[in-house]
């Protein structure tokens, strides 16, 4: 019969929560058996392309995961995809990326590399940016590299299928993204893989190839796609779109600390255990009896929900932050003044608009003039700070906006067509 360690159970548990796809679980705990035997960390590897310059909290929950494995004693190794982004992932298109400048991907790695911090410990990440190995490939490691996989095989990926059923172009570079990606696990000799969902085909064909480079296969783990913020149960299921900055509903990295406490008490109750989850540092026990206890009305959920809140702030901003939104966001709760915030939508050109025009545009006030009066008199704030003149709104913005005592809504400005 096979001697089982205990410990080495609870962690291949903690490690599974929430995950949706695990290749494969006796690998996972194998590997965890042999780095306690021998005291050699594993490394766990997750990449991130960067064409954007903000994160949100659907990105940090791979990170959330990682910082677990950091928790545990793993080595962890953030691969910036400086060269992958040249192409851009093409996981979940319906059309062939538009590539981004290298000024631009620059730009962008460098917030990236600040921002992970807000989650992971920097005193156990590696940073690695994948033109270290990819560069050096030069024509002709490409083409032994695109040697390795069948178009068959690029064709069972399901958006690669879907386009080409509907005639939509395919280029042959986005062909290479998944091998590409994959020959980072090579490079890095990684034990573990970690990414949302939908890289589930880009990540097992990094088990291909470190298996035919005579390497052993790294486990892939999965995380689903974290919904956005205005996800509601209907018929028993969470329904809602992925978090996303386009859409509006999502929480960023980077919001001040006011915004991010409010928007997560603005979720759901059935939401907010989705997001304790993915997010928490808590341990799946733990929220497991947080849970049990709201339901057994020994919790109030939203004390349970300001909790979530506090601490999430808290890993963006700090604890004193987090304790100055908490009582920002009660004074507006008690007010009654953000309770049922009202959710309006502003068309603005991308050098922007108005405070004051968008408040007339959204209805909020009966004319620009009238906004720029109360601008004036100090009664129109944007999340927890008082305006003392109008400001600029841009596309991409999302606002908590108070005019007056009675008037509040979360302002989400997009681009005029």
């Amino acid at each position: 019969m096979e001697n089982r360690d205990p410990a080495i159970d609870h962690d291949v548990a903690e490690l599974l929560a929430g995950t949706v796809k695990c290749e494969t679980a006796p690998d996972l705990a194998r590997k965890l058996a042999r780095s306690k035997a021998t005291g050699k960390p594993l490394i766990i590897k997750a990449g991130f392309d960067p064409t954007a310059a903000d994160l949100h909290l659907g990105h940090t929950v791979v990170l959330t995961k990682m910082r677990r494995f950091q928790e545990m004693g793993h080595q962890v190794v953030f691969v910036v995809g400086d060269f992958t982004a040249l192409i851009g992932d093409p996981t979940g298109r319906n059309e062939t990326r538009k590539p981004l400048t290298p000024e631009q991907i620059r730009l962008n790695a460098e917030t990236y590399t600040a921002q992970v911090f807000k989650v992971l410990d920097p005193a156990k990440t590696i940073v690695r940016h994948n033109s270290e190995w990819l560069h050096p490939l030069g024509a002709e490691g490409l083409i032994r590299l695109a040697a390795k996989y069948t178009v068959s095989r690029m064709l069972e990926r399901d958006d690669f299928k879907k386009r080409f059923a509907s005639e939509t172009p395919i280029s042959i570079h986005e062909f290479l993204y998944p091998l590409l990606q994959a020959y980072d696990s090579v490079a890095l000799v990684a034990d573990v893989e970690l990414g949302g969902s939908d890289q589930l085909f880009n990540l097992l064909v990094g088990r291909a190839l470190q298996r035919d480079s005579g390497q052993e296969p790294q486990v892939v783990l999965t995380m689903p796609l974290l919904e956005g913020t205005d996800a509601r149960m209907v018929d028993g299921v969470l329904t809602g779109a992925k978090m996303s900055k386009s859409l509006g509903n999502y929480v960023g990295v980077t919001e001040e600390p006011t915004q991010q406490f409010l928007k997560i008490m603005s979720i759901s109750d059935d939401l907010m255990w989705r997001y304790y989850e993915l997010l928490s540092s808590k341990s799946s026990v733990e929220v497991g009896d947080l849970k049990a206890r709201c339901k057994a009305h020994a919790v109030n959920p939203r004390d349970a929900k300001e909790a979530l809140a506090a601490e999430l702030v808290a890993r963006f901003h700090g604890a004193e932050a987090s304790a100055t939104a908490l009582q920002a966001a009660n004074r507006w709760l008690r007010e009654k003044t953000v309770a049922e915030l009202a959710e309006k939508t502003v068309e603005a050109p991308p050098e922007g608009l108005s405070l004051a025009v968008a408040l007339r545009e959204t209805g909020m006030a009966a004319s620009s003039g009238e906004a720029r009066r109360k601008i004036g008199e100090g009664a129109v704030w944007v999340g927890d700070e008082r305006v003392a003149a109008d400001v600029l709104l841009l596309p991409g913005d999302v606002k908590v906006v108070r005019f007056g005592k009675k008037v509040a809504a979360r302002i989400t400005v997009v681009s005029k067509a």
